[in-house]
């Protein structure tokens, strides 16, 4: 154990430590830590459904009519009805044949590259991509090839030099928007590219769900090219409020990956109340109401990505909810972090692995429920502090 002991040491003295923050309240626009309000902006509860009434009470009464748990994995005797409604919804959702749902994002990506993908073929993966993309993407064996974030030149002079030696079966896969800069994928090169070259192109759309889209259909919505995404993966646990994830796809893939997805085949599968609350959560999306929080997200965005901008700091590129403060170094991220909340506001500093060493960044993630004097205060408090740390007081 002593091994561990120095590990955990070093860790604390390159200022890269991790520990765990209790929330003692609800999912809102402020939260209760030790017995004192924080105002949350690090949350992905982006349009404020995690304790909306409408979600919450189509959780009690799965859970009274339907139990706690499943019982079993899918293919044994945990494939309840409302899975079966909730893949039809989603599938309608997203425009696609068939959809499936996994446990959380991380085991469906895994599942997904890892059920359709073999040693025999090619994966071209966003170096910004998710670490459990990058992880399915170890899982099945294919072979790698990643391209520079977002550099579609980079990617046709891959595309096109690999295809001389071709075989096997061909995967382009991204995020939609990337969680930690905030910015998004050209799917609309992406497909062109996909179909050139006669690939799959999957998407990863965890943080544009809900988000995106004139109905909250997400990044290829955005881009008008959902029928061209060959695989559509999503997430309840951001946006949508709730928890697990999903993939919307052709029925011959979803098959494909019940038959050989080992996340899928070998979970025990979420519980009722889950499930329930994740139809509601669609219906909500789907709705004015989803709309007008939509609507009210944007602003919230542009307001404070405005501000910090016109203060002179990087924001990465980022268009999206989530909007990054660039500041380099690990240790002024988070002393800055930690001013921040001795002020009264959570934001999270990001450090390695999380992201490439000498780009630590404090990440801000909007809600659709903060008022706009909030955004203000808090936007004025980021500059100050951020400001007195680059300058070394």
């Amino acid at each position: 154990m002593n091994d561990l002991q120095d590990y955990l040491a070093e860790l604390a003295e390159r200022g890269m430590l991790r520990s765990l923050r209790e929330i003692e309240s609800a999912q809102g626009p402020r939260v209760q830590i030790g017995g004192q309000t924080y105002l949350l902006l690090c949350s992905n509860n982006y349009l404020g459904l995690a304790n909306h009434p409408a979600l919450i009470d189509a959780a009690c009464k799965a859970t009274r009519e339907l139990g706690v748990g499943s019982g079993a994995s899918r293919l044994i005797s945990g494939s309840m009805s409302l899975h079966h409604r909730l893949e039809e919804r989603i599938a309608a959702f997203k425009g696609s044949e068939a959809a499936l749902v996994f446990n959380t994002g991380y085991a469906a990506n895994n599942g997904i590259i890892q059920g359709l993908l073999g040693p025999e073929d090619s994966v071209f993966s966003d170096s910004l991509n998710h670490a459990s993309i990058i992880d399915g993407c170890r899982l099945s064996g294919a072979r790698i090839q990643v391209y520079p974030h977002n550099d579609m030149q980079a990617l046709e002079e891959l595309l096109h030099r690999e295809s001389q030696s071709r075989r096997g079966r061909w995967l382009i896969v991204t995020d939609g928007v990337f969680s930690m800069d905030g910015d998004i994928a050209p799917l609309d090169r992406l497909v062109k590219l996909k179909e050139h070259y006669n690939a799959w192109l999957m998407v990863d759309d965890a943080h544009g769900g809900g988000v995106l889209g004139e109905h909250g259909r997400g990044t290829a919505e955005l881009f008008g090219c959902m029928e061209q995404v060959d695989l559509q993966m999503g997430t309840f646990g951001k946006a949508f409020g709730s928890f697990g994830a999903y993939l919307a796809a052709r029925r011959e893939v979803i098959e494909t990956l019940i038959n050989r997805s080992r996340s899928f085949i070998f979970s025990t599968s979420l519980p009722p109340g889950v499930l329930a609350a994740n139809l509601a959560a669609i219906e909500l999306v789907d709705s004015e109401e989803g709309q007008r929080r939509r609507t009210q997200l944007e602003t919230n965005r542009q307001l404070f990505s405005t501000l910090l901008s016109a203060a002179g700091f990087d924001l990465c590129g980022s268009s999206t909810q989530i909007v990054p403060i660039l500041i380099g170094d690990p240790e002024p991220t988070m002393q800055a972090a930690a001013g921040i909340f001795r002020q009264g506001i959570y934001l999270s500093g990001i450090r390695p692995p999380t992201v490439p060493a000498g780009t630590c960044r404090l990440r801000a993630t909007l809600m659709a429920d903060h008022t706009p004097t909030e955004i203000r205060q808090a936007a004025q408090l980021v500059i100050d502090i951020v400001r007195q740390e680059l300058a070394g007081d």
